[in-house]
């Protein structure tokens, strides 16, 4: 077959793709989500559904994403769009692919805003303000309300030196540089340094954490117990095994498209099956052994309970801590800076499934490709942050986008793997150069067990959750709004779509003629 319009572009190193591929996984997912999660249903208990999610979930769909976009790249497809185009197993397939553009686009919008959240709790604790904060009448909680605009719409305009507007411009435009100068000098180079920054400071909060003296007789090794212990009684509750799943999801960066973007600028024989393990494995280092180790007992010691809220942990809990800590200052801004650090490792792999799409789809060149980006994640992140009464709009995008659609997708391309593109060429794809042997067992657990889980696990989730946002797109006038973004970007893509379908076409005809 032809090969399509690719951009020609490669990471210059194993070790930088594996460190990208985890750092667009590591994020506040790990060290917000997931001490929020596991506090929440139980400590011990939860970490048995996590494991069989990431077992039969996590992983699976981690290999299904790395092989499709290494089998995309190799055919010179780099978007999910293009990707499915390449199949050729009918005409609407490339159309399912919008998801793997305006899914991290429409989480991008309100992540890039959550980012400078954390740059802006940085520099605080840098300058020694927090201190104040934390010491005034509203105290941390009341300031992270007030800071956010969650009061009143408009907030973050209104008084732009008091909200988190200046970090988040600073975010944004950290962010369009590193993309615009590409995978290998761009990405690549800022994943590279960056990760091992991210551990190393994630390292250094452990063991101070680790290091703590007893508070009213309460430890660090009860504080690790609270994590750790299972009681075995939360597990007969559904609910656990869908936040299992669900965090799975989210913590491991699987079901955005992301993934498979980034393992089409692979080699055609690189190896994906322990690369992808590599990368899983990173990431739950960070998420367990780091975070879990780090924020669960040092809240439990100075407060005497769980950290509860995702928000709540990074924003008004951990500060609290740190106010409590010795040296809390140094460590609040250690920790800070670390969830900076993560999150623009995240933020930068939204980006790049748009941008492959529009320059292989489009044909425009990448300093088109980034403006236009910019201008359509600019309108989405000020609507995100101009309706921040209760932050409706997050929660709305957060909700269809990365919950929803995440399993979507996710289920959309465990099909495809195994059904569409076939799950004896996907295996052959998955082992093209593997390092490890594959058990054989595997055929089985992508075709069917795979998902069949995920659509038991996605119906029961919608079941108990999905009614009540429903029914606010006819109540609420906000989360009306924000899902009309959600479907006009959808729209405006699949429009893109279109015209990218009919320019690959076009593409491989006049390739075909050329050819001997």
């Amino acid at each position: 077959m032809a090969r399509g319009p690719g951009s020609g572009e490669n990471w210059g190193t194993r070790v930088g793709v594996i460190l990208a591929v985890t750092g667009s996984a590591v994020g506040l997912g790990n060290f917000l989500r997931f001490p929020d999660q596991a506090a929440k249903y139980g400590g011990g208990d939860f970490m048995i559904p996590y494991l069989v999610a990431f077992l039969v979930l996590g992983l699976p769909i981690a290999w299904v994403e790395w092989s499709l976009g290494r089998y995309g790249g190799r055919n010179g497809y780099n978007s999910l769009a293009g990707m499915f185009f390449s199949f050729r197993k009918g005409r609407l397939l490339p159309y399912l692919g919008v998801l793997g553009v305006v899914l991290p686009l429409m989480i991008y919008t309100f992540y890039i805003y959550i980012v400078g959240w954390c740059l802006a709790y940085a520099w605080f604790y840098l300058t020694g303000s927090m201190a104040a904060i934390g010491e005034s009448e509203q105290g941390f909680g009341g300031f992270w309300e007030s800071f956010v605009g969650s009061g009143e719409d408009g907030a973050a305009f209104a008084d732009p030196m008091r909200s988190p507007l200046p970090f988040v411009i600073l975010a944004f435009i950290l962010n369009f540089i590193l993309v615009y100068r590409g995978i290998n000098k761009g990405i690549e180079w800022f994943c590279k340094w960056a990760m091992p920054v991210l551990v190393l400071l994630a390292m250094v909060m452990v063991v101070r954490v680790l290091t703590l003296p007893p508070v009213e007789g309460r430890t660090v090794l009860s504080g690790l117990g609270a994590m750790w212990n299972p009681s075995g009684e939360a597990l007969l509750n559904p609910e656990i095994w869908l936040a299992a799943a669900g965090q799975v999801f989210f913590s491991l960066s699987v079901g955005f498209g992301v993934i498979a973007t980034y393992a089409s600028y692979m080699q055609p024989d690189d190896d994906v099956a322990l690369s992808s393990m590599t990368a899983a494995a990173g990431n739950g280092f960070c998420e367990i052994a780091l975070a879990g180790m780090m924020v669960i007992p040092a809240a439990f010691i100075f407060l005497g309970e769980a950290p509860h809220g995702f928000f709540g942990i990074g924003f008004v809990t951990l500060p609290e801590v740190f106010a409590h800590m010795p040296g809390g200052r140094l460590f609040g801004f250690l920790f800070f800076l670390l969830l900076s650090m993560a999150a623009l490792t995240s933020t930068i792999s939204l980006l790049q499934p748009a941008i492959a799409f529009l320059e292989e789809g489009l044909g425009v060149g990448r300093r088109a490709s980034v403006s236009l980006l910019g201008f359509i994640t600019l309108v989405g992140t000020c609507f995100v942050m101009y309706f921040s009464h209760d932050l409706k709009a997050l929660d709305t995008i957060d909700f269809w986008m990365s919950t929803v659609g995440l399993f979507v997708l996710g289920t959309i391309l465990v099909i495809i793997f195994g059904w569409v593109l076939g799950i004896d060429r996907g295996m052959a794809e998955l082992t093209r150069g593997a390092e490890i042997k594959i058990p054989g067992f595997v055929r089985y657990l992508l075709k069917y067990v795979t998902p069949s889980f995920l659509l038991i696990v996605m119906i029961a989730w919608l079941s108990d959750k999905a009614w009540p946002r429903i029914s606010a797109l006819w109540t609420d006038g906000v989360a009306r709004m924000s899902f009309g973004l959600i479907l006009v970007a959808t729209a405006l893509f699949l429009l893109l779509i279109v015209q990218a379908v009919r320019r690959w076409r076009l593409h491989e005809a006049r390739q075909t003629e050329v050819s001997p």
